[in-house]
């Protein structure tokens, strides 16, 4: 069964992150190797000059200082300062490379994952807040950008630098980079305490991040409603209750994650007054003066990358939260997608059969739809009216494959509409709903949406005969009139007729209109049914409507009811039956006539 989820309720992960999963990052750097060779090139020349520092000074203390060795001095001090040129000069080509590599990861994923979001069915974006669907796509991939790029070539820089400082530390005295590197066992046990409570509190913090985000996202959307309402105290009040249950579990996260340095840190220092312990002890007999100035730098030197890992591996166990919401989202298999062996469905003259179709939302829900059948021939107009819930707008999202047929056939021109390729049958049905999407842009390229290689003129041929042409004329820069998401500018009228247009010049084969004229009022529809009159000819239409005056000229009316049709034929067939159609248009015949 489909679980549905809402703003205040946390999310139940389907699969836990498997540490496998981190070679598929792998699959995002594979295109930059190049640009990743090069940079840690950079790394390895920038830290053989950095690490030649405490080298330098061990020789020219042990040997050209007690030696009054000006020219080795002189040559040291170069050497030191050009090591220094070097050094920037790689961490500068680092920052940058990094930069653009992290930059175009970041694209990557999130057109990935965007992708799949375009191929995902109905269905999943029905049952939960989109606040939740955007935070993925938007904050948690920038979360990612500094472990995938920054993080990641910063890590392999530390690495290299642990291995170059060991191999000097080695070279120089043996058993003092043993003794230092004595308390490391110690920091692995403390890193594994740590993670495995990091990692729960961070997988709890990103429910309370996705919550808040999906609460924000559906307050905005229905500000309408809240201030219609009244309601903006108890919308504040349920946000501070979801922001608050974000804060606490930032606090706990926050607190376990920042347990991990000071570990490191103290581990660090006593290394350090260990190194210290056993250097004086030794000094004159075993170590020289030089060489232990020299190794307490090499230490230095050793802890500070093996800091910076840790800190890397602390933004990775966070990350690993973010990262299992991201693939989670990425390995959602579409319900509805083509076959293996899908084709292209041809040009269709519009014959469409239902066979004994069944279709329920979930397996073990109730059915929608209980074995309809019927047929559609080219060119006819099909009516589908009943009560609310009855099945209507199922029948159409079904025609246009929104969703798959549980039981039973759907055919076009007797060819099984799950057998052919979802964009070649999508490219032959047009379909305008009630709830009218306007895109931020002009109204010419909202218009230009159904066909994106339209003329001009097309544009306007589409808008003169859905009757949008008049309204748009009348805007102040006509057709190049902007209009923000939604359409906020616009009546549910003009939204609706520029919906309109936008289906006619798709020009389908097929055209379905579900509840496509309930915003516009009496007289713009008769218009547009005017303008329809003539297009509708040699297209198989489908049309929901409640207002069953709209719908007396259809070629067949089927009465949808508890998922069946229970009636069917035409208007005056249906009215003369006075069964279920009779008295849906008598009810409503007689509230107009009250309401004159």
């Amino acid at each position: 069964m489909t679980t549905r989820n809402t703003a205040n309720q946390d999310e139940t992960l389907k699969r836990h992150f498997n540490w496998h999963d981190y070679a598929r990052l792998g699959h995002y750097l594979r295109p930059y190797t190049v640009r990743l060779v090069l940079v840690l090139g950079s790394i390895l020349i920038g830290n053989v000059a950095v690490v030649l520092g405490p080298f330098l000074m061990k020789l020219a203390i042990d040997q050209a200082i007690p030696q009054r060795n000006l020219p080795q001095l002189g040559a040291l001090g170069a050497v030191f300062f050009i090591s220094l040129l070097i050094a920037w000069a790689c961490f500068r080509y680092r920052i940058w490379a990094i930069t653009a590599i992290g930059q175009n990861l970041l694209i990557d994923m999130r057109t990935d994952l965007f992708t799949n979001l375009q191929r995902l069915p109905f269905a999943y974006f029905d049952t939960r807040p989109h606040g939740k669907i955007l935070i993925r796509v938007v904050n948690y991939i920038n979360t990612l950008s500094d472990l995938l790029a920054n993080g990641l070539v910063n890590l392999i820089s530390d690495v290299i630098s642990v291995g170059v400082t060991l191999a000097f530390m080695f070279a120089i005295n043996w058993r003092l980079t043993l003794d230092s590197l004595g308390l490391i066992p110690l920091l692995i046990i403390w890193a594994y305490v740590v993670q495995k409570k990091q990692r729960t509190a961070f997988r709890e913090l990103s429910n309370k991040q996705s919550n808040l985000n999906a609460y924000l996202h559906e307050s905005i959307a229905g500000i309408k409603v809240t201030q219609g309402f009244a309601q903006e105290a108890a919308a504040t009040a349920n946000f501070d209750a979801i922001a608050d249950d974000n804060r606490q579990a930032y606090m706990r996260a926050v607190k376990i994650q920042y347990a991990l340095s000071p570990g490191v840190q103290n581990i660090s220092t006593l290394t350090t007054a260990l190194i210290y312990f056993i250097g004086i002890q030794q000094l004159g007999v075993v170590v020289s003066t030089g060489t232990l100035i020299a190794f307490i730098g090499y230490v230095n030197n050793f802890w500070n990358p093996v800091i910076n890992i840790g800190n890397f591996y602390n933004s990775l166990i966070t990350a690993t939260t973010y990262l299992e919401r991201i693939f989670e989202t990425m390995d959602e298999q579409p319900t509805v997608r083509d076959a293996d062996d899908a084709f292209d469905l041809p040009p269709v003259k519009g014959d469409v059969r239902f066979r004994n179709v069944c279709f329920q939302y979930e397996a073990d829900g109730p059915l929608i739809l209980d074995h309809v059948s019927f047929h559609a021939r080219p060119g006819q107009t099909i009516a589908l009216v009943g009560p609310t819930g009855a099945g209507k707008s199922t029948i159409i999202n079904l025609l246009a494959r929104f969703y798959n047929v549980t039981s039973g056939q759907l055919t076009i021109d007797n060819v099984d509409s799950q057998r052919v390729t979802l964009a070649s049958l999508r490219s032959q049905v047009g379909v305008m709903q009630q709830d009218t999407f306007i895109f931020s842009g002009t109204i010419m390229d909202n218009i230009r949406y159904g066909r994106l290689d339209a003329s001009d003129a097309d544009v306007l041929r589409a808008a003169k005969v859905a009757r949008a042409d008049d309204f748009i004329q009348t805007l102040p820069a006509g057709y190049q009139t902007v209009v923000q998401e939604h359409g906020g500018s616009l009546s549910a009228g003009q939204r609706q007729l520029i919906a309109f247009a936008r289906v006619l010049l798709a020009d389908p084969r097929i055209l379905i209109l579900d509840e496509a004229t309930a915003a516009i009022d009496t007289q713009t529809e008769a218009l547009l049914q005017a303008g329809l009159a003539e297009l509708l000819k040699g297209r198989t239409s489908f049309i929901v409507a409640h207002r069953l005056s709209t719908i007396r000229q259809a070629d067949q009316i089927l009465v949808i009811d508890h998922g069946q049709i229970v009636e069917a034929g035409r208007h005056a067939e249906l009215m003369a039956q006075r069964g279920v159609y009779y008295e849906l248009y008598d009810s409503q015949y007689r509230l107009l006539q009250a309401t004159e």
